[in-house]
């Protein structure tokens, strides 16, 4: 078969469909060439998902009548002033936006320059049909109509216009989420779905964009490390979602999904959260331009990072360490539609009761807690203490006792609920939850949940300490793997021994376990190795093993936990109550639900009818 040239309007499409792939890649090159033309207003309308009708308005700097036939040609971009390529300033530079989308619908371009007559060129399918004076404000219009019209075998691909118009909506939020600066309004089928003013600060955009509750369950994030600058928001693991969909990345203001920087927020947060639960975070990556080739896709949605560990690590470090300032935060409160079920009823009496009092005769004898225990001495308290720490011992643990660094003090009145964040503990709820009063309010406390979060973090530090042991095999374990999975996992060998795994190459296709970490035992080694390689294909990072460590010691801690059924001593639950205040995330359990809640008093107000 001979080689020949493919005819213009062949390559044109061809080009489309490496830029154009539905209808919210069209819009997101649209609405980056507004930002990239210096508007501080856009508007999106929408029809039929934007398959119908995409129109994008902007009040940016406008093109003349020869720049915008210069526009419609492929290659041609007003983005690169210069041939230096890796210094790109800009959200699109590669010329290939609007030729496309012309290529495989009826597009409509108005524009005009302050100062001067506005222009349009009306384009059917790659055909010029129209071009003539055009009235409008400074700025751009562009209207696209009938996307994949006269391409079938595109079209019957495209999804049901719910699913065309969700996507469309989501570029629309995170190039709205970049900037901040910028005033958004989306339409869709004549509805307005969406507007933002232009100047709000980040945080406040974020929020906007996704959950209002977001601003009062996240942290900040500022973090900086050899020339990478990580800012934005997080949300507190207990502020989590089903899906991934409300994690929002973006690298010099450009957003992104790619799948580093996923893998470095899912490690991040590895240990808060239960596998099927994903947090809610909006970060802001600044690199300078020549450490990142934002090039690397038609559509720009991926990048590729000359120094990708360090881009991972800056992720992880900044994220734990903001997560680790919040300290003992959580959900702190109940949300008003849970206080709205909380309705007055009338309590039963029982039969034996008197006009001299209520009569709970009939009710059952049950063990109660020692509320005077308050009023001992310290020692009494320290006694408490010690029974708190045989109980994690007697429960399979092999740690030192809990940190007593803001144990109460000596004296011999009760200690005030003002002393204390999570305030004094005044007694149990069934044989669960420990009741607390703190200075603002009433918390409750989960005690299985919130003693599983410090024996894992004790866990952890443990583990820190040093190399983790290790545990020979009595009959070394052959694995077989693909060549590229045992490449990865050999030169990988020295660092994974610091984990405790050992390992040799054992042919092409195999790899030779001698020893594994002794948290683990000698259970699946099969599946450890296996999903250890290809995390290492995937993030080429030796993360999957302490991952897979983490959640050992959160099933031990688990096991070895404080249990709901069992009842304690005033002096216990205060010693627990202390050691989540100066805990890591012991606002959340290890499968990232709240350990405690705060009634505040305004809300017990509102119970009662006091407010």
């Amino acid at each position: 078969m001979s080689i020949r040239r493919l005819p213009e309007h062949l390559v044109n499409r061809i080009a489309a469909g490496e830029v154009v792939e539905r209808p919210a890649s069209a819009l997101k090159e649209l609405v980056e060439n507004a930002i990239d033309a210096g508007a501080t207003r856009i508007t999106v309308r929408l029809a039929g998902g934007g398959i119908e009708r995409i129109e994008v308005i902007d009040d940016g700097c406008g093109m003349a009548a020869a720049e915008m036939a210069l526009a419609l040609e492929r290659h041609a971009t007003s983005k690169l002033p210069t041939d230096d390529i890796e210094h790109v300033a800009t959200l699109g530079f590669r010329g290939e936006a609007l030729p496309s989308i012309a290529s495989v619908a009826q597009l409509t371009l108005e524009s005009r320059v302050r100062g001067a007559e506005g222009w349009s060129l009306v384009v059917d399918n790659g055909a010029r049909i129209a071009e003539g004076p055009a009235a409008l404000p400074p700025g751009t219009r562009v209207l696209v109509e009938q996307l994949f019209g006269r391409v079938p075998a595109r079209r019957k691909f495209l999804r049901s216009t719910r699913a065309e118009y969700a996507a469309s909506l989501d570029v629309v939020k995170r190039l709205a989420m970049a900037r901040p600066d910028i005033a958004f309004s989306v339409e869709h089928d004549g509805r307005r779905v969406l507007g933002v003013q232009g100047g709000e600060s980040r945080p406040a955009r974020v929020a906007a964009l996704t959950d209002r509750a977001l601003q009062e369950n996240s942290v900040a994030i500022d973090f900086e490390r050899e020339g990478m600058v990580l800012g934005g928001v997080a949300g507190l693991p207990t502020f989590n979602r089903g899906v991934a969909d409300h994690q929002y990345l973006f690298v010099n203001g450009r957003p992104v999904k790619d799948r580093l920087l996923v893998g470095a927020v899912r490690g991040a947060y590895a240990e808060m959260l239960a596998r099927d639960r994903h947090p809610v975070v909006a970060l802001f990556l600044d690199v300078a331009p020549e450490l990142v080739d934002v090039n690397v896709h038609p559509a720009k949605t991926e990048v590729r990072f000359r120094d990708p560990a360090l881009a991972r690590g800056l992720i992880v470090s900044g994220l734990r360490r903001a997560l680790d300032e919040a300290g003992h935060r959580s959900v702190q409160r109940p949300s008003e539609a849970a206080l709205g079920h909380w309705q007055p009823g009338s309590v039963p009496l029982s039969p034996s009761s008197s006009a001299e009092g209520v009569g709970w005769g009939s009710v059952s004898p049950r063990p109660t807690l020692d509320l005077e225990s308050l009023h001992h001495s310290s020692s009494s308290q320290q006694e408490g203490l010690k029974r708190y720490s045989g109980a994690v011992r007697d429960s399979g643990t092999f740690f030192a006792s809990p940190p007593q660094a803001r144990a109460e003090p000596a004296r011999h009145e009760a200690p005030l609920a003002t002393d204390f964040p999570l305030g004094v503990a005044r007694g149990q709820v069934a044989k669960t939850y420990i009741v607390a009063e703190a200075e603002d309010g009433l918390v409750l406390v989960d005690q299985h949940a919130a003693h599983e979060r410090l024996v894992l973090e004790r866990m952890r530090r443990a583990m820190a300490g040093g190399a983790v042991p290790s545990q020979a095999l009595l009959l070394a374990e052959v694995v077989e793997l693909d060549e590229p999975g045992c490449d990865r996992l050999e030169a990988r060998a020295e660092e994974l021994r610091a984990f405790g795994l050992e390992l040799e190459r054992f042919g092409p296709r195999a790899m030779l376990v001698r020893a594994v970490p002794a948290a683990l035992g000698t259970g699946d080694v099969q599946g450890l190795v296996t999903d250890l390689a290809d995390e290492l294909a995937s993030f080429d990072e030796a993360l999957s093993l302490k991952e897979r460590l983490d959640h050992v010691a959160s099933t031990m801690a688990c096991h070895g936990s404080v249990r709901a059924g069992r009842i304690l001593s005033v002096a216990e639950m205060n010693a627990l109550l202390r050691e989540m205040e100066v805990t890591p995330h012991s606002g959340q359990c290890n499968h990232g639900r709240p350990t405690w809640v705060k009634l505040a008093h305004g809300d017990i107000e509102k119970l009662f009818g006091r407010k």
